[in-house]
């Protein structure tokens, strides 16, 4: 027996819900008489007013979801369309129409085509020959004419629909409107970054001349200043070399000491320049710190002496074979003393060195100046280690100096990895203090000092009568050379300027030639390179003698072939001293 079907079972629970209509429910089997007949027609009745409710709902529900499709289509937030094969309007919806700007009716059977720019229709006709053709899916953005005539961006999504073409526009006037504000913004941003950046390199120009320009305007100085005090440091030398009495002797050591002290700031300017430039130079090279503290405390035990202050070294245990640049270590060590000195009138100076931190690599020392002068209040401490800055103005008065050797220890200090600074009590001394960071090498030591010896004597004694050419467009430092050279029994022949040097030395074999290197006509540098080039003074010892003291200085001599170099002002030992060793390695 088949199970009855869905039809079945609906017919028999609708005439079940008839019968309940009629009896409040089901009846038994009928018998076959009249009444069974007009129940039976009662509940056909029943049975079919019930259908047609149902068709009746169904029909209401049928009309809503129309209505709302309607809705969704007519006024949904993109128009659409629907074109056939020859890309005619067949269908559009009210939100299409009013997007175009013109009636629904204006727009069926139009070709869409009319609807683009003239400069894209070509580009429109192509995608929708791929969508009608190829079956093919397309999105493109493209200009519309509005029926007023304006035009606005539309992005079209196109797909094949039976025997034609859908169409579902959205207008993104506003969204290219803002990639266009966008671009013009990155644009305008860009423009501004060029004309900033172009500022930015005029700025570096600009300091970077003003800081070349102020290289040469302080090598210049140090040459105009260096080149008189050659003068009168040398005649110094020449006049106490002659004989002279005591009152005189002890004139000669006051001009003597005035020059040195200028000689000092000159060097403590021209190191804060280099420094602040960029242009100094940390040497590498093996550091004993013992020998360093011993050094310091020779130099300054005079002067500690002579205002009754006790100066008192405490070293310690240091690694071996430590690198660092022992000038610039001795150089902020002696700031500090020499200050500690200059500010206490009695009590002890102590120098100090401890070991602050230690690894495989390297070790940071902290160097330590200890006075019991007359402090430093609170206020001031901060802004002690500024360039030309000291605690007040009446200490400039009463002690003298120029306030730079803190700035440079600080910035020495910097340079080596460390730091600097001060502890002090006001009326009960101070602590100034700095590190620097050594690197540990191999087994290197500083070299052994050398015997001293008398350069002079050597020379008078092995090199007399050996010629020797003194290149230099100053006349009294051509004299003052000269009168040196001449008293160690050598023979000594002059030039004022490079050309006649040249000239002079491809006539005689000199011993040794001492080069000016700023001179007019010939430059010593450009004068070397010539005498490199002949082959009499190929061998010939070449030192420079030059006011320019600059590393670029040396350097630029080095390199233009000359084999030594002596800084102005000079003094007679060390005149002796480089002309011994190229005379000697000759």
């Amino acid at each position: 027996m088949n199970p009855p079907d869905d039809k079945t079972r609906q017919d028999a629970q609708l005439r079940a819900g008839a019968e309940r209509q009629l009896t409040g429910s089901p009846r038994p089997a009928p018998d076959g008489t009249a009444s069974d007949l007009l129940y039976e027609l009662q509940v056909h009745q029943v049975e079919l007013e019930m259908q047609n409710e149902t068709l009746r709902q169904a029909q209401m529900a049928l009309e809503e979801s129309r209505d709302r499709y309607l809705d969704l289509y007519e006024f949904a937030p993109v128009g659409y369309f629907t074109l056939d094969i020859s890309c005619m309007i067949a269908q559009v919806n009210l939100t299409g129409a009013t997007l175009l700007g013109e009636e629904r009716k204006a727009l069926l059977l139009r070709r869409f085509t009319a609807l683009v720019i003239s400069e894209e229709q070509d580009r429109w006709m192509m995608n929708f020959m791929a969508v009608k053709q190829r079956g093919v899916q397309v999105k493109l953005e493209l200009s519309l004419r509005r029926g007023d005539g304006t035009v606005f961006s539309a992005q079209l999504d196109c797909a094949p629909s039976a025997g034609g073409v859908r169409v579902i526009l959205s207008d993104i006037s506003a969204r290219k409107q803002a990639e266009a504000e966008l671009e013009r913004y990155r644009h305008r941003l860009e423009e501004q970054v060029a004309e900033r950046t172009v500022e930015l390199v005029k700025a570096r120009n600009a300091a970077e001349a003003a800081n070349i320009a102020k290289s040469a305007f302080l090598a210049n100085m140090s040459h105009e200043i260096r080149t008189p005090m050659n003068a009168i440091m040398g005649m110094a030398n020449l006049l106490r070399r002659g004989g002279v009495t005591p009152s005189q002797a002890d004139r000669l050591d006051k001009i003597g000491t005035a020059s040195e002290h200028l000689l000092g700031i000159i060097d403590d300017i021209l190191d804060l320049s280099k420094i602040e430039a960029g242009k100094f130079v940390i040497e590498e090279g093996p550091v004993v710190v013992d020998s360093l503290l011993t050094n310091v405390s020779v130099i300054l035990s005079e002067r500690a002496e002579a205002k009754g202050i006790r100066l008192v070294v405490e070293g310690g245990t240091f690694p071996p074979y430590l690198l660092g640049d022992p000038i610039r270590l001795r150089q902020a060590l002696l700031n500090y003393a020499i200050n500690a000195i200059k500010f206490s009138e009695t009590g002890v100076v102590t120098l100090r060195v401890l070991v602050q931190e230690e690894c495989a690599a390297s070790a940071l020392l902290r160097f330590e100046v200890q006075d019991s002068g007359i402090g430093i209040q609170a206020e001031v401490l901060r802004r002690l280690f500024g360039a030309f800055e000291q605690a007040d103005n009446s200490i400039t008065r009463q002690y003298g100096g120029t306030g730079l050797g803190l700035a440079i220890t600080r910035r020495l200090a910097e340079l080596m990895g460390g730091e600097a600074g001060v502890e002090s009590t006001p009326g009960v001394g101070s602590t100034f203090w700095f590190s620097a960071r050594l690197n540990k090498g191999g087994e290197l030591a500083a070299p052994p000092a050398a015997r001293p010896v008398n350069a002079e004597a050597e020379i008078r004694r092995r090199y007399a009568g050996r010629r020797i050419l003194v290149v230099d467009d100053e006349p009294m430092n051509r004299e003052i050379a000269q009168m040196l050279l001449e008293g160690a029994d050598l023979l000594v022949d002059t030039a004022d300027d490079g050309a006649a040097a040249v000239q002079m030395a491809s006539e005689v074999a000199y011993a040794a030639i001492f080069m000016d290197m700023q001179m007019p006509h010939l430059d010593g540098l450009e004068a070397t390179r010539q005498l490199r080039e002949t082959p009499v003074c190929r061998a010939t010892p070449i030192i420079a003698m030059t006011a320019n003291v600059f590393p670029e200085d040396k350097v630029r001599c080095r390199a233009a072939g000359m084999d030594d170099f002596l800084a102005k002002p000079f003094d007679p030992p060390a005149l002796f001293g480089v002309l011994l060793k190229w005379l000697d390695q000759r």
